[in-house]
């Protein structure tokens, strides 16, 4: 190290003015010096762990490597081309998995940046590693702002993982070797870190409590991060994970005593009603007020789903944190302007479109785009020309045109196919929407090519009984979506 640079450092560490571009690591390089006596000139090598020594550290892990491994093999697909290594490091800054091109396995080795690396900020001074244990919060580090001389033309970013109790089990990093790489280039691999550890975080979360109910949540403050809760079939709050013990002054305590649900939200038991199926979009209350917050409710996982299609059990624990604050960051733009956006008009009908076979209710959609009922059945007929039940219906009544002109199907299977409770609930909407029944449709249009939606007609108005009919579809309309009363 230059003796400016080490001058730079013992300034530092008495306390000195930072010099620019160190500002955010002065705090740990004064740890590294005054606390843990590092020397910033040494030139040792960073240890690597013998194979034997690095499986004492790693089975404690094995849970977490194999609960990770997706998202650390996507990771490595975006930067590994630029010559950087991931790393999945345990508490102690031991590396316990990693992907890095195996051609060049010595140089990473030399520079510490492999598998069994050991990068506590004790032995390494300041680190992307190391620092990140210390401190517990997402930390990158560039070049010379590393402590020790030998480690100045690393670059690394590191965020946590933290275990279902808040504490942390573990740090994912970044790291590479080039001496040309500028700080805003380094960055960027700052931001796709920490997004794939608050993944690896989530996966874990959802993994464990996979029997329970898992509510993600985002609450209204302005840049609040989003939450999981695990519920029993109670609604007692069985696991939290850090942001919401840290936001809802949640700890393990108060956990075993039992937590009510409805203590936090208003209580809305029909959302815990389906034990098993798709996640359940909603809008919570804060319990004591009227704000409301976008939510995904995901039913527990059906033991014997879980064992009849493994895939299913992957898919139940993929994390969706990041579309609830997304949803909310864009409810709460939408409430500033006060109309729908129109990538949430779109998010609905790519909701309805993957749902016609299901169930679908006006809080499901509205859940979607992160409104309330009342505002989303306002804003979706302004938006479309169209009530969402109507649309809803329009779409039915669609995909079963598809499937009488394109197949040999029965009527009631075509029914249950679009989301119709049965053959007759079909053909009435199908005479409203249409003026004619299914039987009728299929002798005059079947096995040529789908009607296309633009060719669909709107209820019949053109005579007094039609007028009746439109009337009562209406009526009925807003009776079975439960929302009589509002201007949908």
């Amino acid at each position: 190290m230059k003796r400016d640079e080490l001058e730079q450092v013992f300034r530092a560490a008495e306390g000195g003015p930072p010099t620019p571009g160190t500002e955010k690591v002065q705090v740990s390089w004064k740890r590294c010096a005054n606390t843990y006596g590092v020397n910033p000139a040494g030139t040792d090598a960073p240890r690597i762990l013998t194979r034997q020594e690095l499986s004492d550290f790693r089975q404690p892990l094995d849970e977490l490597i194999f609960s990770a491994r997706e998202q650390i093999d996507h990771l490595y697909q975006l930067v590994g081309d630029a010559a950087y290594t991931v790393l999945l490091c345990d508490a102690a800054g031991v590396a316990v998995e990693h992907r890095g091109d195996d051609s060049k396995a010595g140089q990473f080795e030399h520079w510490g940046t492999w598998l069994g690396g050991v990068w506590a900020e004790q032995t390494e001074g300041t680190n992307g590693i190391g620092t990140c244990i210390a401190e517990q919060r997402p930390v990158t580090i560039h070049r010379g702002q590393h402590f020790r001389s030998r480690h100045k033309d690393l670059s690394c970013s590191g965020a946590p993982l933290f275990n279902v109790d808040g504490t942390l089990m573990g740090v994912l990093d970044v790291s590479g070797i080039d001496p040309g790489l500028s700080e805003h280039a380094h960055a960027l691999t700052g931001v796709l870190t920490l997004n794939s550890a608050r993944a690896i975080t989530e996966r874990f979360f959802r993994q464990r409590f996979r029997r329970q109910w898992i509510v993600a949540a985002a609450l209204p403050e302005k840049n609040a991060l989003g939450l999981l809760l695990a519920v029993d079939e109670d609604q007692r709050i069985v696991g939290a994970d850090r942001v919401a013990r840290r936001t809802l002054l949640l700890d393990d305590r108060k956990l075993e005593a039992g937590i009510d649900l409805w203590t936090i939200f208003e209580r809305d038991i029909e959302q815990f009603r389906c034990k098993e199926g798709p996640d359940i979009p909603t809008q919570l209350i804060v319990a004591g007020s009227n704000e409301t917050c976008p939510a995904l409710i995901t039913p527990p996982e059906s033991i014997s789903t879980a064992w009849r299609n493994p895939a299913m059990a992957g898919l139940h624990a993929r994390p969706r944190l990041d579309s609830v604050t997304t949803i909310a960051k864009m409810a709460r733009e939408q409430a500033a302007s006060g109309k729908i956006s129109a990538s949430a008009v779109r998010r609905v009908k790519e909701y309805v479109e993957a749902h016609l076979s299901e169930s679908v209710d006006l809080a499901q959609m509205a859940g979607v785009a992160g409104l309330s009922v009342f505002h989303f059945a306002r804003e979706f007929r302004q938006a479309t020309g169209l009530t969402p039940h109507y649309y809803l219906t329009r779409r039915r009544v669609e995909r079963a045109q598809e499937l009488l002109a394109n197949s040999d199907s029965h009527l009631s299977d075509i029914a249950s196919a679009v989301g119709f409770f049965d053959q007759s609930h079909m053909a009435r909407h199908f005479r409203q929407i249409l003026g004619t029944t299914p039987r009728k449709f299929r002798l005059l249009h079947g096995q040529r090519l789908p009607v296309s939606a633009a060719g669909l007609a709107p209820p019949r108005t053109g005579h007094a009984n039609g007028r009746k009919a439109g009337a009562k579809y209406r009526r009925s309309s807003r009776r079975s979506l439960g929302y009589e009363g509002s201007t949908a």
